[in-house]
C-alpha cells in the first residue's frame, strides 16, 4: 500500500477523534463516506464498497469505546444496570442487522446512511431534545429498545449515542448519565458490529488480500490509535471554542459527506 494511502487513514483517524472530543460525536458519519471514496480510489469492486466502510468504521469505533467507556466509568456517569439490561438487545440487533445489510447492494445501503445522516444533521440543526416526561420501561423493553438501536447503528456505522442518549434522556435519566451509559453501550455495539461483517465478509470474492471479512486492517490499523490520541484534544478545544456554532457547521458537513456517499456509488 502506498504511503500516501497510510497518510490519509492517518488523517481520517486524527479529525474523526478531534470531532469527537469536540462535539460528542461519533464518527461513523465522517468515516464511512471519506472510506468509500478512498476505497473507490483503491480500486476496490464496486459491490463491497459500502459494505467494507461500514465494516471498517465499526472496528474502529471499537478502541475510541474502550477509551470513553472507561473515562465516563471514572466519573461515575455510567448507569450499569441499563447496560446490563440493554446490552442483550443490542448485540442482537447489530449482529443479525450486519447479516441484513450483507444482502443490501451498495447502493441501497448508501442511500439508507445518507437519509438516517440527514434527519440526523437536521435534529442538530434544529437542537431538538426529547423532553423527559417517563421512566425507563421493564427490563425486556430496554432490551427492545437496544435491538433497534444496535439494528441501525450496524446499518450506519454508529456507536448508537444519537440514538442511545434521545431514549434515555427522554426516559428521565440525567444527560450526564445519558452520556455515560451511551458511551459504555457503544462498545457491545461496535464489537457485535465489527465481528458481524467480519463473518459476512469472510468468504466474499474480489475483497482488498488485506482485509478480515468488511474490515479492511490498514484503514483500521492506522484510523484507531491516531482518534484516541486526537479525541483529548478536541475535548480540550471544546471550552475554547463555539461549539454551538462548530456542531451547525457538522451538520452541514455531515449532509455533504452523505450526499458525497451517494454521488459516489451512484457515479463509480
Amino acid at each position: 500500500m502506498d504511503i500516501i494511502w497510510w497518510l490519509a487513514y492517518i488523517a481520517l483517524g486524527g479529525f474523526v477523534g478531534l470531532m469527537a472530543g469536540l462535539l460528542g460525536i461519533g464518527g461513523g458519519g465522517i468515516m464511512v463516506p471519506i472510506l468509500t471514496s478512498l476505497f473507490v480510489l483503491q480500486g476496490v469492486p464496486h459491490e463491497h464498497l459500502a459494505h467494507l466502510a461500514l465494516g471498517t468504521a465499526m472496528a474502529a469505533i471499537i478502541p475510541a469505546s474502550i477509551a470513553s467507556l472507561l473515562s465516563h466509568h471514572r466519573h461515575g456517569a455510567v448507569r450499569w444496570d441499563i447496560v446490563r439490561f440493554i446490552t442483550p438487545g443490542i448485540l442482537a440487533g447489530t449482529f443479525l442487522a450486519t447479516f441484513i445489510a450483507a444482502q443490501i447492494p451498495t447502493r441501497g445501503l448508501a442511500i439508507f446512511f445518507a437519509c438516517f445522516m440527514l434527519l440526523m444533521s437536521l435534529q442538530m440543526l434544529a437542537n431538538i431534545k426529547p423532553k423527559p416526561n417517563r421512566g425507563l420501561p421493564r427490563p425486556i423493553g430496554v432490551s427492545g429498545v437496544g435491538l433497534g438501536i444496535g439494528g441501525i447503528s450496524a446499518l450506519v456505522a454508529i456507536g448508537g449515542g444519537s440514538l442511545t442518549v434521545p431514549f434515555l434522556t427522554w426516559c428521565n435519566i440525567k444527560l450526564p448519565r445519558a452520556i455515560g451509559t451511551s458511551a459504555a453501550v457503544g462498545l457491545p455495539i461496535a464489537v457485535a458490529g465489527a465481528l458481524g461483517y467480519i463473518i459476512n465478509g469472510w468468504s466474499i470474492q474480489g475483497l482488498p488480500s488485506a482485509a478480515l471479512g468488511y474490515v479492511y486492517l490498514p484503514a483500521f490499523l492506522l484510523m484507531a490509535p491516531f482518534s484516541i490520541l486526537t479525541a483529548p484534544i478536541g475535548a480540550k478545544l471544546a471550552h475554547r471554542l463555539p461549539v454551538k456554532l462548530l456542531k451547525r457547521v457538522f451538520a452541514f458537513m455531515l449532509m455533504g459527506l452523505a450526499l458525497q456517499m451517494v454521488y459516489t456509488v451512484f457515479t463509480a
